[in-house]
């Protein structure tokens, strides 16, 4: 087996060409953009290489054939939060053999190990967790957009190098024509209308505002989780504007207390609809064919992540915006299912709201640790 590292423009196609060859059989697979995926490892397009550093690797068989890849990284500013100093691994795809996947996770611990490293989490994205992160285990239906899609061997493939699960991830399915429960429903009724309570949809002119306010919900309802690292008003600016060609404002709202912004919920049409057919490729032709998709719509969306802070968390204004989304959503008679991806299996008050909504289980990933 030989093993090359990423370092030009033709290392960089077979990259990203091993999933299209890991995957080619399979109908549920949905290639991610080719320029989303070389973002990810782009100084000017990621801000998390302001932060720590990455490096990825493809590997061929004896024959020349491309058979498997890897990434590793370094956050600088997380790993250093856990017992061990941790570094991250991701972007895996290889054929169902054990040999080969054991040079790739080599590759990728020895780096580390030589970077200060003594263990390594994965499958996981050198960037924020909700795209490409956890190995899924459970629901190999089509993903959708930025949800990891695996082969069902990969979880033995990690499990055989010594991987250890650190939790799940939880990805339910809510349909959208399907009334909410009626104590649901009544909660929602009785928050919408309560004085000082204000429920306002993004709006891209206010592009600024919003990501002030996603920071400032987001940094305090998530600080007292383990391995917390506050979000940077850069990085939720860089996430807004790469959602700006498929997002819908109605679909992204934001609730607030006496004007002070209190919780919020972003949902996206399910890109993988539009993209699907055109093999991670953008030019001319699979752009005009991506317009006609937007154009002619998709009947999924995604809650890409909803927050809340802490003084409000039992509030209900989450049910309050889910009741706001309906009465945009239902009138359209276009999408047909939410999906609310990924909580996870530590964050009890979330997975709480998803069982009060009515929603049926759909994925689970999950993500593991190596420790040297």
């Amino acid at each position: 087996m030989i093993l090359t590292e990423i370092t030009n423009s033709n290392t960089a196609k077979d990259f990203l060409n091993v999933a299209r060859i890991i995957y080619k059989d399979d109908p549920n697979w949905v290639c991610p953009l080719d320029q989303d995926m070389d973002a990810v490892f782009d100084p000017k397009k990621n801000s998390f290489h302001n932060h720590g550093k990455c490096i990825r690797w493809v590997l061929h068989d004896d024959k020349g054939l491309l058979i498997g890849r890897i990434a590793a990284f370094i956050n600088d500013l997380k790993a250093y939060q856990f017992e061990q100093p941790t570094g991250g691994t991701g972007f895996f795809e290889c054929i169902d053999d054990n040999k080969a996947a054991t040079v790739l996770f080599d590759t990728a611990k020895n780096w580390l190990k030589a970077k200060g490293m003594a263990a390594m989490d994965g499958p996981i994205n050198f960037g924020e967790n909700d795209n490409f992160w956890g190995l899924l285990v459970e629901g190999f239906t089509q993903p959708s957009f930025g949800m990891n899609y695996h082969k069902p061997y990969y979880k033995q493939l990690f499990e055989n190098y010594g991987f250890i699960k650190v939790y799940e991830q939880i990805t339910n399915h809510l349909e959208v024509n399907k009334p909410f429960p009626e104590r649901f429903t009544k909660i929602a009724d009785w928050v919408s209308k309560k004085p000082g309570y204000r429920f306002e949809h993004l709006k891209v002119k206010e592009f600024d505002r919003f990501a002030e306010n996603f920071m400032e919900i987001y940094n305090d309802a998530w600080k007292n989780f383990e391995n917390f690292v506050p979000i940077k008003k850069q990085v939720v600016l860089e996430s807004f504007n790469k959602m700006k060609v498929i997002m819908d404002e109605k679909l992204i709202w934001f609730a607030y207390v006496n004007n002070e912004p209190a919780s919020f919920v972003v949902i996206l049409p399910d890109a993988n609809q539009m993209i699907k057919p055109l093999n991670g490729k953008l030019g001319l032709l699979e752009k005009l064919r991506f317009a006609y998709n937007r154009w002619k719509g998709v009947s999924r969306m995604r809650a890409v992540v909803m927050g809340t802070k802490q003084a409000y968390q039992k509030h209900g204004l989450e049910s309050a915006m889910f009741i706001k989304l309906k009465e945009y959503v239902l009138p359209l008679n276009q999408y047909k299912e939410l999906e609310l991806s990924w909580v996870g299996d530590f964050n009890d008050k979330m997975l709480a709201i998803h069982q009060a909504t009515g929603a049926t289980f759909g994925k689970r990933h999950i993500t593991m640790r190596k420790v040297f």
